[in-house]
């Protein structure tokens, strides 16, 4: 069931106050209902609606089958589930590449049916002009540089970003161009640390000065090193249900061992033809 929060509801402002403060702060993917209200019980705060529900929830190889109604609607079941944690939503691969009228329609969708706060791009610097005009329309937007996931395709599979002196200067040249245009936060996949501490420093005086709580751009990593002012892994990964662990996202938790275990002592229970022998609830009246 749905929770309530005695404390006020966590937005975007919420987490400029945490980086100014200093205060880092954890963040995981979500897909559903029941499991944000248990994570916001676990103290979760800021829930990421993710395309890897393509992989972890429908079975594909890639994110890239994830669709709009389906992302629309587990980004608003995760909003039901925790209605006081920060909801970011992934746009999936082709609902903002299809043109910016269409792209700003799509990400309306997101805040104003799925109940988002904000929304989630992979981009490059050729989307800023985009992610201006999501800003002046209400629309926060992250971007998200370095490593990008819906790129597979191009890239042949996935890969890490910035390993190169090259790479990485564009990373932080695309970061400070997506800031400029109006970017609210940024999130920095599978770089080095390098990456993500030139571009939180060269965010220091946004982020420290006297309207820090205004104007500050919290920089959230996915295996992308400790400067981050948040962290972001899949749930999975965390809770070891994972076939393939990342390197940056060690499993703490054995829930996959634990369904392995109940699921072999229900087979075990039914086939003996004890279950419900003498424990039936229901009884014949009269």
């Amino acid at each position: 069931m749905p929770i309530s929060s005695p404390s006020p509801r966590v937005t975007l402002r919420t987490l400029r106050q945490w980086v100014k403060q200093g205060q880092p702060f954890p963040m995981l993917t979500c897909y559903d209902a029941t499991t944000a209200s248990w994570l916001w019980r676990g103290g979760v705060r800021t829930l990421l609606v993710g395309d890897t529900a393509a992989q972890f929830i429908l079975g594909h190889d890639s994110t890239l089958p994830a669709t709009m109604p389906f992302m629309l609607e587990i980004t608003a079941a995760v909003r039901r589930g925790a209605p006081d944690a920060f909801v970011m939503a992934d746009m999936p691969f082709g609902s903002y590449q299809c043109g910016e009228d269409d792209a700003i329609r799509n990400a309306m969708r997101f805040v104003v049916e799925g109940r988002a706060d904000v929304v989630k791009l992979e981009v490059d610097a050729s989307f800023a002009p985009l992610v201006r005009r999501l800003s002046s329309s209400g629309v926060p937007v992250v971007a998200h540089i370095g490593s990008r996931p819906q790129q597979v395709r191009v890239k042949g599979g996935y890969v890490h970003a910035g390993r190169t002196r090259a790479e990485a200067d564009e990373i932080v040249r695309t970061a400070t161009l997506l800031v400029e245009a109006g970017a609210s936060m940024l999130l920095i996949e599978a770089t080095p640390s390098e990456v993500s501490s030139e571009i939180v420093n060269r965010l220091q005086d946004r982020n420290t000065g006297p309207d820090a709580g205004k104007n500050a751009v919290p920089v959230i990593g996915c295996g992308a090193g400790a400067a981050c002012h948040g962290h972001v892994i899949v749930l999975h990964d965390l809770l070891g249900l994972s076939s393939w662990q990342p390197p940056f996202a060690a499993p703490m938790g054995a829930v996959g061992t634990n369904i392995e275990e109940a699921a072999s002592k229900w087979v075990k229970l039914v086939e003996s033809r004890r279950y419900l022998t003498d424990t039936h609830p229901y009884k014949l009246d009269g």
